[in-house]
C-alpha cells in the first residue's frame, strides 16, 4: 500500500464527508493505493456515525473509536499501530490542512529521501492570541530539540516513512514533538515544506487555552532530560548533588577554621551555631546529598527498568 492517511478526530461531524471527498479524488487523481484511518477521539457528535457511513461507501475507510476523550497523542499512537501504507501522512479533520498537499509529501519522502517531512503553515488564519505564543513555542523546541530547519512543530500536516512510525512511542501530549521523537530513534533525516493553511470551515478549534502552551513546555523539557540523562540518570544527579555537597562541605570547613583560629588567638567570636553561615552550607550538603542518592536510585530503577536495552537496529545481515 502506498500510503495511510492518519485522522485524528473530536466533535467534527461537519468536515468529515468532504474531507474523505477531497483525499479521494487527489489518490484516485495520482493512482495511489491507500488507506484512510479515523480515529474519533471520544466525540459527542455524530462523527462516529458518519465514518461508519463512509465504511459502507468505500473499502479504504477505516476508523478507531476510543471509548473517551483521550486527546491527540494516543490518537495518533493507535493510528501508527493499524497504518500499512509505505507512507504514513497526518493530518487534521477540521479541513485547515489541504490533501493536495499530499502527492509532494509522498514524492519527498519516497524520491528525496527523507524520514519525516513537517508541513510549515507560513501564512496562518488563526488568531494572534494562538499564533505570537506558537512563534515562541516553535522557537524554544528549535533551540532544544537541535532540529534548526523546522519552523512549526505542531503543524498537524505531516510525512513519515513508515519505519519511522513504528519505532515512535507517542504518548501523553508529545505530539507537538514527533520530529524530536524522531531524530531521538535515529531518523534525522527531516525536512520541511511550506503548506497551504485555510480558515476553519466548521465549529471552532478544540486545541485552544493557556495549559496548552505550558503543556507544551514541560512536555518538552521533559523530552529532552528523557533523551539526554534517561538510560543516566546519575549523570546530571550524581553531579549536582557532588558539587552541592563539596561546597557546603569547604564552607562548613572554613567555618570551623576561622572558629578554631579566632579562639587560638582569643579573639572573641560567637558561637558557630549562631551564624546563618553554617546552616546554609549545613543545608547544601544535605540537598547535595539527595541529589546524589536520587541519581542512584534513578541508576537503579533504569537498570532495572524492561526498556535499558531497547536500541533502535535500523538493519541486520
Amino acid at each position: 500500500m502506498d500510503i495511510s492517511v492518519v485522522i485524528p478526530l473530536y466533535n467534527e461531524a461537519e468536515s468529515l464527508p468532504e474531507l474523505y471527498a477531497w483525499i479521494e479524488r487527489v489518490m484516485k487523481a495520482n493512482n495511489y493505493s491507500f488507506e484512510v484511518i479515523f480515529v474519533n477521539d471520544g466525540s459527542t457528535d455524530e462523527s462516529w456515525k458518519i465514518i461508519s457511513d463512509l465504511k459502507q461507501q468505500s473499502s479504504s475507510v477505516k476508523g478507531i473509536k476510543f471509548r473517551r476523550n483521550y486527546g491527540k497523542s494516543p490518537a495518533l499512537y493507535c493510528g501508527f499501530e493499524k497504518a500499512q501504507g509505505d507512507v504514513v501522512i497526518t493530518m487534521d479533520a477540521d479541513l485547515q490542512d489541504s490533501p493536495d498537499e499530499i502527492p509532494e509529501l509522498y514524492r519527498m519522502i519516497m524520491e528525496e529521501g527523507y524520514d519525516l517531512v513537517s508541513g510549515y503553515k507560513q501564512k496562518r488564519y488563526d488568531p494572534i492570541s494562538k499564533t505570537l505564543p506558537t512563534k515562541l513555542f516553535n522557537a524554544t523546541a528549535r533551540k532544544i530539540s537541535g532540529i534548526k530547519n523546522l519552523h512549526d512543530f505542531n503543524c498537524g500536516l505531516k510525512a513519515y516513512r513508515k519505519a519511522v512510525v513504528k519505532n515512535i512511542e507517542v504518548y501523553g501530549e508529545m505530539h507537538r514533538y514527533i520530529p524530536y521523537l524522531a531524530k531521538n530513534a535515529g531518523f534525522d533525516k527531516i525536512g520541511e515544506k511550506v503548506v497551504h493553511h485555510q480558515a476553519r470551515k466548521y465549529g471552532s478549534s478544540k486545541f485552544m487555552g493557556l495549559n496548552r502552551f505550558v503543556n507544551g513546555y514541560l512536555d518538552l523539557l521533559t523530552l529532552w532530560f528523557l533523551s539526554t540523562f534517561g538510560k543516566k540518570p546519575m549523570h546530571v544527579f550524581g553531579f549536582l548533588g557532588s558539587i552541592m555537597f563539596l561546597i557546603g562541605l569547604l564552607a562548613a570547613i572554613f567555618i570551623g577554621a576561622d572558629k578554631l583560629w579566632c579562639l587560638a588567638n582569643n579573639i572573641p567570636q560567637r558561637l558557630v551555631t549562631d551564624s546563618p553561615y553554617f546552616y546554609i552550607s549545613l543545608t547544601m550538603m544535605m540537598i547535595g546529598t539527595q541529589l546524589f542518592l536520587t541519581g542512584f536510585l534513578g541508576d537503579l530503577i533504569s537498570r532495572s527498568s524492561s526498556n535499558r536495552n531497547d536500541y533502535q537496529i535500523e538493519e541486520t545481515i
